[in-house]
């Protein structure tokens, strides 16, 4: 099966883990975009009443043209099922995620969840995370200084690029790509990120994750995360 069928399978079948009357975190990236797709579906054909939290302005822009009611992270008191995408999950159930640049917006709102699933295809399970490269959000104000610190530890940093300017975030900050291979230790790394100063959020997701559904040739597979 084609990548695409496979993330259109997950999308459908995460919806229905979405239960009347819920606050959904809504993620970001091309998996999720079917899964939003389906959503608008429910919410169009039954009536399904739910808010929705999104992870980033592309998701509001996709949620409201479907339907689907959107409202501020602030204005909701918590989040009972967030369902994203990942770009990399490991054995251990830990996650990379930032492809798509969000990774701020999804820690965020993973964090405000009671429950979290992520929706991949199988070739985003890995035995362990870090191939596929580590995203690190950072303010512009001394990004430099960041970028070198990364370079003297041997992090490998690349500037994330938007044709020739630097990409920015929906906050308007920096990513610097660190590409470091496979990790040894996801946790020492995540501390060794968030505690340098201008790093806003890195996107090296540990114990956040409850389920993982991965879209396979036979059919979606569900896999519960032990912590």
């Amino acid at each position: 099966m084609d990548q695409n069928k496979l993330k259109a399978q997950v999308g459908q079948e995460a919806v229905k883990y979405i239960e009347d009357g819920m606050i959904v975190g809504l993620g970001t990236g091309s998996t999720v975009r079917y899964m939003v797709d389906a959503l608008g579906e429910r919410v169009k054909n039954e009536g399904l009443n739910i808010v929705g939290v999104t992870t980033s302005n592309r998701t509001t822009e996709q949620a409201e043209s479907l339907g689907i009611t959107i409202k501020n992270i602030d204005d909701v008191d918590h989040i009972d099922l967030t369902i994203d995408g990942a770009d990399e999950v490991d054995d251990d159930f830990n996650g990379i995620k930032g492809g798509g640049g969000a990774l701020l917006w999804e820690k965020i709102v993973n964090n405000a969840s009671t429950k979290n699933i992520w929706i991949v295809d199988q070739s985003k399970l890995v035995p362990r995370i870090g191939d596929f490269g580590v995203p690190v959000e950072v303010i512009p104000f001394g990004a430099q200084h960041v970028f070198n610190a990364f370079e003297k530890k041997g992090y490998n940093p690349q500037w994330r690029m938007d044709g020739d300017q630097k990409y920015r975030t929906d906050e308007k900050n920096f990513i610097i790509d660190l590409k470091v291979g496979q990790i040894k230790d996801p946790h020492a790394l995540a501390e060794d990120l968030i505690h340098t100063v201008g790093v806003v959020e890195h996107g090296l997701f540990l114990n956040r994750v409850d389920e993982v559904i991965v879209g396979r040739d036979n059919g979606p597979e569900v896999l519960h995360a032990h912590h």
